[in-house]
């Protein structure tokens, strides 16, 4: 791997382990600001709402100028963010300001790798962003339990600088502080990414034109018999996925009476899962044989229920470990291929912005039926079950729809497809 990969693996790294650490800060401020239980969920909403409406614009930006520059500026709007919620902003303004951030930078990061990294290595690198992606909200999610932690929010509390009153009085503005100093570091990695030289032509700026051009590359995706499949797949795994990190913090507390900061280290357990099934995946299946993973979508659905019968911290650990594992096994293959197809069809941005925007409408959709489902008091275990076999259900249509496909159409054919360069 090229040298500039390393630098922009860093980046992303420190970029998602402050996204991730923020929300369980987030949702720590919210729980001093005594929110209802419904708000929580409604974070992870408002900060998805940008990937949504700024899909059809973030390709154009992210290939207007060098990539490491569009990373840089993303970065320094998530810093702006992670300020706000200093100033007595409402958390679900300023998580959202973050994510518009966010949604920016994704594009860019993505996009940079085609530019960078030949065809045959894009499976590999996948795998190393996604690896370091899962190992960022890991560690993210347990730097922000720790951070609230009562004896780690104490001291650093318990700093005193002299004539300089930071107005820093909880355990979540503390967090909050730290976190803002991880975005200035991904800052500075930012700043060393190498302009790989790839220009393209001169985006449109007019916003109808590109919300046509935007549709047409969504409904170029959809209509492809195998991009329909991974982009399905994907879609389903990054809603449920968004949602069982909530889900996890609400069994952990009604099921095994965990307060915030220890439930916060089961969701990077979680995590843990999906990295190990990442890697292996990355490692044992190849472009050619990514939809023989798809059974396994409809097996974590099913393992899913399971946690009801869990009582103790010592039985979750390993049931957790298998769900994320199945998770991590079956859309790293299906990202691969929705990458080959939306390259081959489309540009890197563009098609990375299709990917966004579908994964993030369906993490809207989840997240607002699982707050819904709170607002109602349904019992969590009752929600575990009707998500494990929603996951399942929606899996085993997927399934049908790809048998459907293939023998109607030589989708090995379309597996193998180079983009012809004239």
């Amino acid at each position: 791997m090229k040298p500039g990969f390393y630098t922009i693996m860093a980046a992303q790294f420190f970029s998602s382990l402050a996204d991730n650490a923020l929300l369980i800060a987030a949702i720590a401020l919210l729980i001093e600001l005594s929110a209802p239980d419904w708000m929580k969920p409604l974070l992870k909403l408002f900060f998805t709402v940008s990937y949504v409406v700024l899909a059809p614009f973030v390709g154009a930006f992210a290939d207007s100028m060098p990539k490491g520059k569009v990373m840089f500026i993303t970065n320094t709007i998530k810093i702006l963010g992670c300020g706000l919620l200093f100033f007595s902003i409402h958390p679900l303004l300023a998580y959202a300001v973050v994510g518009f951030g966010a949604a920016a930078y994704s594009p860019a990061k993505y996009g940079i790798l085609t530019e960078l990294l030949p065809a045959e290595r894009l499976v590999a690198a996948n795998g190393w962003i996604e690896g370091t992606t899962v190992g960022s909200i890991i560690l993210g999610t347990m730097v922000g339990g720790a951070l609230i932690s009562p004896a780690v929010s104490a001291w650093l509390l318990s700093f005193d600088f002299p004539l300089i009153d930071l107005g820093i009085n909880s355990p979540a503005e503390s967090a909050i502080l730290v976190i803002g100093a991880i975005y200035a570091l991904a800052a500075l990695f930012n700043l060393k990414i190498p302009d790989t030289g790839a220009r393209y032509e001169r985006q449109h700026t007019n916003p109808i034109k590109l919300l046509a051009d935007f549709w047409h590359c969504n409904t170029t995706l959809w209509r492809d018999k195998l991009g329909q499949i991974s982009l399905a797949v994907t879609t389903l795994f990054w809603g449920a996925g968004a949602t069982l990190q909530f889900i996890v913090l609400h069994w952990a507390r009604d099921q095994l009476g965990m307060a915030l900061d220890k439930a916060a280290i089961l969701q990077g357990i979680v995590a843990i899962g999906i990295a190990a099934g990442a890697v292996l995946a990355a490692r044992f299946v190849p472009l050619k044989a990514t939809p023989s993973v798809l059974k396994l979508g409809v097996i974590m659905g099913l393992v899913v229920p399971l946690m009801t019968l869990v009582a103790s911290m010592g039985t979750s650990i390993p049931l957790l470990v298998l769900i994320g594992g199945l998770a991590g096994y079956f859309v790293v293959p299906m990202n691969a291929l929705l990458q080959h197809r939306g390259h081959v069809l489309l540009s890197a941005g563009h098609s990375i912005a299709v990917q966004n925007f579908n994964e993030n409408l369906n993490i809207l959709v989840m997240l607002g039926l699982y707050a819904l489902l709170i607002k109602a008091e349904l019992p969590v275990n009752t929600i575990i079950v009707i998500f494990g076999l929603f996951v399942a259900a929606t899996m085993a249509l997927v399934i049908k729809r790809y048998r459907f496909n293939r023998s109607n159409y030589d989708l090995n054919a379309l597996i193998g497809v180079e983009k012809h360069h004239h």
